[in-house]
């Protein structure tokens, strides 16, 4: 089995895995705004450096945030755009799972029971959700959220928003500047499949409202 997974929360990324969760191609950007200009072409030289087209895969996975709008948009259109031009099934997967199952085996080490992941909202805010560590992978507790530093719990915190909020934050230094990447969602998403358990529908998480409003009547002159 050929995964395609897809994760533009953060950054934009995209992997190429097996359905043993093996990683055979992947690439990720260091910049949180230019997914739209880099997501199609990337996917386009990992699939070539990987001697594979569209028909070779058998099953696509988008992370469907939380995350901006934008960022969400593209990598969700793409995969929806890809998984119906070449008839393969599309799933979900929250994209603060991504950095959970990578932290969930690092609090085991730890002797941690429960741990957050976060990410930056911006506004001087943080996407945050809380987990369990079952050594294998992470269970979700609660969230995802979209709140200040202040209203996290007062526990071992993962990921970039951690990272940008030290004092409010309990950030785990190795993982203070991790973001989430397809190549983790895809594994993400392999362990749950042999698990039996459901994956989620390619909807975005967005946790906020729009900052476009639909405009009212105008006023009138006289």
């Amino acid at each position: 089995m050929l995964i395609l997974a897809i994760d533009t929360s953060a950054i934009a990324s995209a992997a190429l895995l097996t359905g043993e969760g093996e990683t055979l191609a992947a690439f990720a950007t260091e910049d949180t705004r230019s997914h739209a200009e880099v997501l199609a072409p990337g996917i386009q030289d990992l699939l070539k450096s990987a001697d594979v087209t569209g028909t070779d895969i058998d099953e696509l996975v988008v992370g469907v945030g939380p995350g901006p709008f934008t960022g969400l948009r593209s990598g969700i259109a793409t995969a929806r755009t890809l998984a119906f031009a070449w008839n393969k099934p599309l799933h979900g997967v929250m994209s603060l799972d991504a950095i959970a199952i990578d932290a969930a085996l690092d609090a085991w080490r730890a002797g941690v029971d429960e741990f957050v992941v976060a990410t930056d909202a911006r506004r001087k805010e943080v996407y945050w959700a809380h987990y369990r560590s079952t050594g294998g992978t992470a269970e979700l507790i609660d969230g995802p959220h979209v709140t200040s530093p202040s209203e996290v719990p007062a526990l071992p915190a993962y990921g970039a928003g951690a990272g940008l909020y030290p004092d409010a934050l309990h950030a785990v230094q190795d993982f203070a500047d991790a973001q989430p990447t397809a190549a983790a969602l895809g594994r993400t998403a392999v362990v749950r499949l042999v698990r039996g358990l459901d994956l989620l529908p390619d909807l975005p998480l967005y946790l906020r409202e729009s900052d476009a409003k639909v405009p009212g009547p105008r006023k009138r002159a006289l």
